[in-house]
């Protein structure tokens, strides 16, 4: 059995959730692969892994123009500058027991879905200290240069512009491969609408929209919420997915008495396709992987309080593929949800666009390519 490795960072959600998806594909692969995942952040000390999670959420929730600024001044620095040079001397020296875990374990391949992990291995390969191939996984609709990473064996694309993308920054077609971002094998389905929405205490027959964050440029869900909920004549459900967040559970659920049968407050769940299922339209902040979870569903999405960078990236891929609209504040977002009230036959258009963009079976893909190289026969099996 081959041993792959998958290498996240958890500087938000979506790295470590496109391993989880890797991981959990490979449980089930007919190849028979055993995979195990290792979050960078792990194997550092506080401060560095407080510098390097804890100020990035801190950035973009707080200062979304310095991020902006930051995102765009990275991407156009020399991967040669001295800037660059330290950020990666200080990286290495943080990340050493990272290295001794990677080289301890003798993986047959690694797949990185974040590039500080690449990063790090690149110098290992140019020094020939590990002799293992090494993926690239994007985990975004944009790609910024620091995943360009000499050495890959090869790189996984979110779509065909991406790819190409990565061939202009002078990677050979050859090792590039337009897989999709991986999401869990749940969002490939099937699932049928009527039993999930039982299931959930929802009216399968009624217009449904999940409402999965919020953000500061919208408030708080429970606001949100009520707004849309005021809507006249309206004659819809919303599931308001407040996860982690015990407060703004609490709060839904105060506004639920109000609205019976029309608002269904939801805590953290390990079955988010199951609401989706049920779902006509996905409210939710553009990161890569809930857009791709989305995707592999056929949901459309209204989407809102993009982070500067990747998330604004995202949002415009989408928007131009007609799979997404956008609310820049709360009057916005009532206004795109009466009009799509209005107009069906648009939501209807949505889906089929946000269909078509759908790869629920990224993961597989991925890790076809990868055992291809190492283990060719049961690979193709």
């Amino acid at each position: 059995m081959k041993k792959i490795m998958l290498l996240s960072v958890s500087a938000g959600a979506g790295h470590v959730r496109a391993a989880q998806a890797l991981q959990a594909c490979a449980q089930m692969h007919p190849a028979g692969v055993s995979a195990t995942h290792l979050d960078v952040m792990d194997f550092v000390p506080v401060t560095f892994r407080t510098l390097y999670t804890d100020f990035y959420i801190k950035l973009v929730s707080h200062h979304p123009a310095v991020w902006s600024y930051l995102y765009q001044k990275t991407n156009e620095a020399s991967p040669r500058s001295v800037n660059q040079r330290i950020r990666r001397a200080v990286e290495r020296l943080n990340c050493r027991p990272l290295l001794a875990e990677i080289r301890r374990q003798q993986a047959d391949a690694i797949i990185c879905t974040h590039f500080l992990p690449a990063e790090l291995l690149s110098r290992e390969l140019r020094m020939n200290r590990i002799q293992v191939p090494v993926w690239v996984q994007v985990t975004d609709f944009d790609l910024h240069s620091m995943w360009i990473v000499p050495g890959m064996q090869g790189y996984f694309a979110a779509n065909d512009e991406i790819a190409w993308r990565m061939c202009d920054r002078g990677l050979s077609a050859d090792i590039v491969h337009i897989s999709g971002i991986p999401v869990m094998p749940a969002f490939g389905g099937p699932h049928d609408r009527a039993t999930c929405a039982v299931k959930s205490g929802l009216d399968p027959s009624k217009t449904t929209f999940l409402m999965m964050s919020g953000g500061a440029g919208l408030g708080d869900l429970d606001v949100l919420a009520e707004r849309l909920l005021a809507i006249d004549g309206a004659d819809f459900q919303l599931i308001a997915l407040a996860g982690r967040n015990q407060a703004m559970l609490d709060a839904l659920q105060r506004l639920a008495p109000a609205h019976p049968g029309r608002l269904f407050p939801q805590g953290f769940t390990d079955h988010v396709e199951r609401l989706m299922a049920c779902s006509d339209l996905v409210i939710t902040k553009p990161g890569g992987l809930t857009t791709s979870e989305c995707l592999a569903m056929g949901l459309p999405m209204i989407v809102i309080s993009p982070i500067p960078g990747q998330e604004e990236r995202n949002a415009d891929f989408l928007l131009e593929q007609g799979a997404a609209l956008k609310a820049i504040d709360t009057p916005a977002l009532e206004f795109r949800i009466r009009s799509l009230l209005r107009q069906p036959k648009k939501l209807d258009a949505m889906r089929q666009q946000s269909a078509s963009l759908g790869r629920p079976h990224a993961a597989q893909f991925v890790l076809d390519r990868v055992l291809a190289q190492l283990y060719p026969t049961k690979a193709r099996a």
